[in-house]
């Protein structure tokens, strides 16, 4: 079971993932710094590394959900050959998505009250 601190660092290096991706170009195009060298722009491991039967990553998961219109994912965890992903839809609502951690399609969204 990975731990609440775990999923924090994962969801945090998926965004880090995302920035260094190109994802927010903008702030990129905004920066006056030398290009860096791929080495240093390389997502973390835990971006990289995608679970054992997985061929996405959790930054393309992340990638993916906000794509799809969710907003404040909080939880993006590997489980039972898919991912997890808890998150807000485009209403507002706290929803439990099962995505394949093959092609990233949403198999499955379960809505549940967050309180």
């Amino acid at each position: 079971m990975i731990t609440t601190a775990t999923r924090r660092f994962l969801i945090a290096a998926a965004a880090a993932g995302a920035l260094s991706t190109g994802l927010y170009a903008g702030l990129a195009q905004a920066q006056t710094a030398p290009a860096a060298t791929p080495a240093a722009t390389a997502a973390p491991a835990a971006v990289r590394m995608a679970p054992q039967g997985a061929q996405l990553t959790i930054g393309d998961i992340y990638q993916r959900m906000e794509a799809a219109g969710m907003h404040a994912i909080r939880e993006i965890e590997w489980d039972k050959g898919r991912y997890e992903v808890k998150a807000l839809n485009a209403q507002n609502e706290s929803v439990k998505l099962y995505v394949n951690g093959s092609s990233g399609a949403i198999e499955h969204t379960r809505t549940y009250d967050k309180h």
